[in-house]
């Protein structure tokens, strides 16, 4: 006689009651979670999950940033207006020196000549523009994978609900049967409280069950976007082409952005010696003065052109040059990285696949004889031909097989996922 069994004789010898369990009932108030396809929810996190508006903002910025750089390579024109009162005239004798009003206006227009260091600034911050477009894409893709993820979540905790509310439908079935058996007098109460406590066991694994379906349509609602939780309502039939494996680096959208990245900085490294170039820029002032003077006439004009070379200051250049280099070594490094991790990727993919397709095989024929197993006990229990304890054994293993069946169901979707995302084949 095994310890739950002592247990339990020892609470019916003392007349202990043993409670009935009570279904837990969500809040009226819960919302309900609205049912999307698979599509619909990658379409969804695509265009309204914070990552991916954060991702296209930020393209709008570095198209920002391009329009700043630019514009110091551009024309400038300005105007400037002064008016000026003294508290007197300044004369000497009868000439006077300086009125006491005076009013001046002058345009300013200014054209850079030569600025080999503002034009490549200008190419570099439109190099920026691609390495955020490129990143924009990589931000979209990692989104919707943790989209399908999710998505794939919530069809696995539905399925453990439904393993949960067969096996607590068994529990019940059989905990009924045990009471009639007892009220009649051919069962005992040892056999009413194993079955009962079984049937409280399922009410808990169901309820945990519910709950885990609740959080994953949370989550599936966050990574969307969505306002409120989200049901899936599909089945999605992930089939990965072994054929295009191969092309996986060139299909990856983080091998993308990681190339823009290194060919960003590969750019600014190589043009450096910019940095070395003079400078020429020419001013033409066009200007207004009243009263006019014998120095400063009421119009007139005047052209300026200036000449800049940095002969020397402190190291600037050669440290940015020093750092553009690392800055290029980091990005060949992480490119390298990813490159790596792509090819990883596709074969942790494919050994993955056919391993949990074999492992799902197994798990449902295991499944398939639990429940035989199930049905057989149950049988010759009520011909008395076994015990209660069979009974209980059989149920929380096919309770068990069923559980393991879901979760190899779960494996195999996760991989051909995974097998897709790797190859560069999703999204």
């Amino acid at each position: 006689m095994t310890v739950e069994t002592l247990i339990l004789a020892a609470i019916v010898a003392a007349g202990a009651p043993t409670p009935t369990p009570v279904p837990v009932q969500a809040p009226a108030a819960m919302p309900v979670a609205e049912a999307v396809t698979f599509d619909e929810a990658i379409r969804r996190a695509a265009a309204q999950s914070p990552q991916a508006i954060i991702a296209a903002q930020e393209i709008r910025r570095a198209d920002a940033l391009l329009t700043e750089t630019r514009s110091f390579a551009l024309p400038f024109l300005g105007a400037n207006a002064s008016y000026t009162r003294l508290d007197a005239a300044r004369v000497s004798g009868a000439a006077t020196l300086v009125a006491q009003d005076t009013f001046n206006a002058n345009l300013f227009f200014q054209v850079p000549l030569l600025a080999p260091s503002r034009w490549a600034a200008w190419s570099h911050a439109s190099d920026q523009v691609d390495v955020a477009r490129t990143s924009d894409d990589d931000v979209r893709r990692q989104v919707l994978v943790a989209t399908a993820r999710a998505y794939l979540s919530v069809l696995a905790q539905k399925r453990v609900v439904d393993v949960s509310k067969s096996a607590r439908d068994i529990a019940k079935a059989r905990f009924d049967f045990a009471r009639a058996r007892r009220v009649g007098g051919i069962g005992n109460a040892v056999d009413e409280a194993r079955a009962e406590q079984q049937l409280a066991l399922s009410e808990v694994q169901l309820v945990a069950g519910e709950v885990g379906v609740v959080r994953a349509q949370e989550a599936l609602g966050v990574l969307t976007g969505s306002p409120g939780p989200l049901d899936a309502s599909q089945d999605p039939d992930f089939r990965p082409d072994p054929s295009q494996v191969s092309e996986a680096e060139a299909r990856r959208l983080d091998v993308k952005a990681a190339e823009a990245r290194r060919a960003a900085a590969e750019h600014v490294r190589r043009d450096s010696w910019l940095d070395w170039l003079p400078t020429l820029v020419a001013t033409a002032q066009p200007f207004y003065n009243d009263p006019a003077t014998a120095t400063s006439p009421r119009t007139g004009w005047q052209v300026q052109f200036l000449l800049s070379l940095p002969l020397f200051e402190g190291g600037l250049r050669v440290g940015q040059f020093r750092e553009r280099e690392a800055l290029e070594r980091e990005a060949q490094a992480a490119l390298d990285g990813t490159l790596t991790q792509v090819r990883s990727d596709v074969r942790v993919g494919l050994a993955e696949v056919v391993r949990e397709e074999r492992a799902l095989r197994n798990a449902r024929l295991g499944a398939e004889r639990a429940r035989l197993v199930l049905q057989l006990t149950t049988e010759a229990y009520r011909a008395g031909a076994t015990n209660d304890l069979d009974v209980t054994t059989a149920q929380q293993q096919s309770r068990d097989a069923d559980l393991q069946a879901v979760i190899a169901e779960d494996a195999v979707r996760q991989a051909r996922l995974d097998l897709l995302s790797g190859a560069g084949q999703f999204p």
